[in-house]
């Protein structure tokens, strides 16, 4: 599995949203920060990402690559901030899996702010590491 950063910021996934959506993701200064680690058996990736609602989190996969956005709500309260370090606004993240990831098997859940999603490694489908020495 590959990082890919998003190009896609900006741009809607969802069709009739496709305005509104644009409009959150131009206005988010920041993006939900992502670390991924590797099991003997899968990718494990987090998503940091408090505050947010559950079931305003999407994830699909298109061709090879898993796409995670969230959209708030309609009249999600938006205050007069005096000091801003973090948002609670619309993201979207691209990452491009390989051949090693089985997509059908990807699970997710929310939990204590952190997005959970598990990409399974199709058995037999590892990547070989070679070591390259440094001259």
């Amino acid at each position: 599995m590959n990082y890919q950063e998003s190009a896609a910021k900006g741009q809607g996934h969802y069709g009739h949203h496709r305005d509104r959506e644009r409009h959150l993701y131009a206005r988010s200064s920041q993006r939900a920060a992502v670390n991924v680690y590797r099991t003997d058996n899968s990718y494990q990736m987090l998503v940091f990402a408090p505050g947010r609602i559950r079931e305003h989190f999407h994830l699909e996969v298109k061709g090879n690559e898993l796409i995670i956005s969230y959209l708030p709500p309609e009249g999600f309260p938006r205050p007069d901030w005096v000091h801003r370090e973090y948002s609670r606004g619309g993201f979207v993240r691209s990452f491009t899996l390989d051949e090693t990831v089985d997509p059908g098997q990807i699970q997710a859940k929310y939990v204590d702010g952190v997005l959970q999603v598990s990409l399974p490694v199709v058995p037999g489908k590892e990547r070989v590491s070679v070591e390259i020495p440094v001259s």
